[in-house]
């Protein structure tokens, strides 16, 4: 039993020096792959990629060396991947920075894409209208003509594919269309033809609004930018200025209204749109001053053009370039083309017997395809 015992003893006294050798080893070989620095072979290897909407890059990340590391993705600040692979899909078109690193004890490897997503075009066929072809949307604003055949949304599907009339009523009233190809941004030219019914010493300005289909659906459901006029950066003119119209109630012949000022005031008709349920309603935009505007002989009321950048403006019509488009900051936004174009009156008035300033429209065409 005794010499059973002191075998057992050296058995235990060899089997665990080598069990901590093993260990250790193994330990070592871990540790050390952690402390070698990566090596990595990307798929794409460029810093810049060039892509259309709708289409999918897969970015893959390989090892060429014996070690081992963390991968992180980055799009922007956000993390979106941890493994080898990532597959880029864009919401919109324009730039985006995405990041690979892969990081050990040893340090890291790192490389950044820069990759711009080019909008669809729709090209211009045969079957392609120069004038909108379809009505997105009609708000008008409270006015005179309101409810009649030109203020309703009757009135402003005349203007599908050829030209019509439309009255978009007081401040904010506004109409919406779409293109049935994409309207090409030309260096150093004007893109858009507005006609109203602007005459001389008298124009009811408009604020236009362009879009690009960034996501590539069809819908008018990404950014409006502003085409900025020359009554931009005049006192006066407000950006991001709402106004709330209040239905009249049976004794009163005025609709009401109070702004984000704190200024309040009437529109001298009853014309609320009948289309409207509610009671109230608020529209947004921008508030063009009224500078232009002369009431000193109240039998003779002007409203002067500005002099670029709007629509219902100057008689004959309005040429309007893609490139003078801003976002809500007043930033220069660098447009392709635009599918989509909505029209909003400008300038909150109340001239007398001549009744609100109210923006017409008559037509909207692609320049390109009317000067061809």
């Amino acid at each position: 039993m005794k010499k059973i015992i002191q075998t057992l003893k050296l058995r235990v006294a060899f089997i665990i020096p080598c069990f901590l050798a093993i260990m250790a080893t193994s330990c070592t070989s871990e540790l050390d792959l952690y402390s070698v620095l990566p090596e990595i072979e990307l798929s794409e290897e460029s810093n810049s990629v060039e892509m259309l909407m709708g289409e999918t890059i897969n970015f893959s990340a390989t090892k060429i060396n014996e070690t081992e590391y963390l991968e992180e993705w980055y799009l922007g600040d956000s993390i979106v991947s941890t493994l080898s692979t990532y597959d880029f899909v864009p919401e919109t078109s324009g730039d985006y920075v995405l990041s690979y690193t892969a990081s050990n004890d040893a340090g890291e490897f790192t490389h950044e894409y820069v990759i711009s997503v080019a909008a669809v075009i729709r090209p211009i066929t045969e079957e392609s209208n120069l004038y909108v072809t379809t009505l997105i949307d009609y708000l008008p604003a409270p006015g005179q003509k309101i409810n009649t055949s030109i203020g309703t949304e009757e009135g402003a599907k005349t203007l599908e594919g050829k030209k019509g009339m439309v009255t978009l009523g007081a401040w904010g009233g506004a109409v919406s269309y779409t293109f049935d190809h994409t309207v090409i941004n030309t260096e150093d030219a004007a893109d858009i033809m507005m006609y109203g019914n602007a005459f001389s010493g008298f124009a009811e300005p408009g604020v236009v609004w362009v879009m690009q289909d960034e996501n590539a659906n069809g819908i008018a459901d990404d950014t409006w930018y502003e085409i900025k006029g020359s009554a931009d950066a005049f006192e006066g003119t407000i950006k991001n200025y709402s106004v709330t119209y209040s239905r009249p109630n049976e004794d009163s012949e005025v609709v009401t209204w109070i702004d984000s000022e704190g200024d309040n005031g009437v529109i001298s008709t009853k014309f609320y749109p009948e289309f409207i349920t509610e009671d109230s309603y608020t529209i947004t935009g921008t508030l063009l001053t009224d500078d232009n505007i002369d009431m000193s002989n109240p039998s003779w009321i002007k409203s002067n053009a500005f002099e670029y950048g709007y629509a219902d403006n100057t008689p004959g019509g309005d040429k309007l370039d893609i490139s003078d488009a801003i976002d809500k900051d007043g930033n220069t936004v660098n447009l392709t083309g635009i599918d989509f174009i909505k029209v909003q009156t400008g300038i909150l008035e109340n001239m007398g017997w001549l009744g609100e300033l109210s923006t017409e429209v008559t037509g909207i065409a692609d320049l390109n395809m009317l000067n061809d």
